[in-house]
């Protein structure tokens, strides 16, 4: 059965973004989730462009969406967290121009509920398990493995439940190809929510735990929990294997944490602040959303603080040990919801409010003189280090996607005359606010241009044969 929809205007607001060979080619593609339509796009890596190659509607909400890649396997299939109570793995077909489903297993009910998964889902980088979370309690790991006829298959559900526990955030962690990890921020609310005075909720700690799926006895453990001196908001997952020294940076207010097993130290660095800042001095600084680039000889990361000011992460280390955090200012671009590094060199940010960009990177930042913060110089407790942001110098902006989020007020008026009424909206937030006019009918595609000698004072089309019909012309 084939449900028909017409949509006459999309959303434009993108709340997931995510990058990766979908079409098994070697040129990237980006998946966006618009909420309740999936979206591929194809940015040109000559022109800049980007094109829409597919648009569905899910008839749905999208609550989480990741990409991931078999070992060895040359394309990235989609895995969707939605409010079906569904797991559903996608796969893009490029003969066809569709989203093929592979997979769909059911886990729980239907509707964003805090207890049924969907909320979080987390990859193990090597594209083995898939680890799906609910805001509260439920976690089920799901083994990805391929059958005889290299198929993709999935397996029965693994419970990495526990009671009473709330989840920030949630990540696969880099092991190379030892037993898959997934590191989730969790608080545990049972004493506070015994407590009437109040006092067991202000001294209740986060807690960084991992999550270990034993491939041999098929089960997941609580291999370890710790708890944080700052409140974290989410993770990012660091290169490991052969590729680096693995575990997760934390991003809490106003400071980085590297965090590993092992006997590996805490590596914590400030967060810097704009010098002269307008802001409430006193207002902590968090990172809202970050990408990761990774080559064979190199990897960083790109963060975004909430007043939109990217910073360039690396790490440097002797003998698979973290030794050394290093920020560096990198360029300031709008918050953004999701932001993916393309290896074509290309940075796609969805916005959080107005219009979404592809960036080039025109330099990586290495041989300015911005200075680099590390968490290696002497601080006080409580100081921070001090940048001034400018213009773009790293970036340029190569293209814009239109979006009318956030829509904060409409009028329908004739205010041009033209016997049909006009959508006029106000949209977007603060200096990028602006005033848009929306009108019915299609947009009309240029074909061809052609000089005329002297001034027409008459234009007339004429049929191309002439068995052809002169009605419309």
């Amino acid at each position: 059965m084939y449900l028909y929809n017409l949509t006459l205007q999309g959303s434009s607001a993108i709340t997931h973004a995510v990058h990766g060979n979908f079409s098994g080619t070697k040129q990237q593609e980006i998946i966006i989730s618009r909420g309740k339509t999936l979206e591929l796009l194809r940015p040109d890596p000559n022109t800049g462009k980007v094109h829409t190659l597919m648009k569905i509607e899910i008839f749905g909400v999208v609550r989480s969406i990741m990409a991931f890649r078999l070992t060895g396997g040359t394309k990235d299939y989609i895995v969707v967290g939605s409010d079906s109570g569904r797991i559903i793995i996608l796969e893009y077909i490029p003969t066809k121009n569709i989203l093929e489903k592979v997979h769909q297993e059911t886990f729980g009910k239907s509707g964003c509920r805090r207890i049924v998964p969907g909320q979080y889902l987390s990859i193990d980088p090597k594209g083995r398990a898939v680890m799906i979370g609910a805001i509260e309690k439920q976690k089920l790991v799901y083994i990805l493995n391929r059958d005889a006829e290299a198929r993709l298959t999935i397996s029965s559900p693994l419970e990495a439940h526990k009671s009473n526990t709330l989840v920030y955030h949630m990540v696969g962690v880099d092991v190379g190809f030892e037993n898959p990890m997934f590191a989730c921020l969790e608080i545990d609310y049972e004493e506070a929510d015994s407590d009437p005075t109040g006092e067991a909720a202000q001294k209740t700690q986060q807690t960084l735990t991992f999550y270990e799926l034993d491939l041999g006895l098929n089960h997941v453990v609580r291999k370890y929990s710790e708890p944080l001196e700052e409140h974290a908001n989410f993770l990012i997952t660091v290169p490991g294997g052969n590729d680096g020294p693995s575990g997760v940076l934390i991003c809490s207010e106003n400071y980085l944490t590297y965090k590993n097993l092992g006997d590996q130290h805490d590596i914590r660095c400030p967060i810097p602040r704009r010098r002269n800042d307008l802001d409430d001095p006193e207002r902590g600084m968090i990172f809202v959303c970050s990408a990761t680039h990774k080559t064979k000889s190199m990897f960083f990361f790109l963060a975004q603080t909430e007043q939109g000011d990217i910073f360039k992460i690396t790490i440097e280390t002797d003998e698979d040990m973290v030794t050394e955090i290093k920020l560096k200012y990198f360029d300031t671009v709008p918050v953004a919801t999701s932001m993916c590094v393309l290896k074509t060199g290309f940075l796609f940010v969805a916005c959080e409010f107005g219009n979404h960009y592809l960036y080039q990177i025109a330099h990586l930042g290495d041989e300015d003189d911005e200075p680099e913060f590390s968490s290696a110089m002497p601080l006080e407790e409580g100081d921070t280090f001090f940048f001034a942001p400018r213009p773009l110098r790293n970036l340029v902006l190569v293209d814009e996607m239109d979006s009318l989020s956030p829509i904060l007020a409409c009028h329908v008026a004739d205010l041009a005359g033209e016997d049909t009424p006009q959508v006029y909206l106000a949209c977007g937030r603060g200096p990028r606010s602006s005033l848009r006019a929306l009108r019915h009918g299609l947009e009309v595609a240029e074909m061809a241009v052609s000089e005329l000698p002297g001034s027409p004072n008459a234009v007339w089309t004429v049929r191309r044969n002439k068995d052809e019909s002169t009605n419309g012309r």
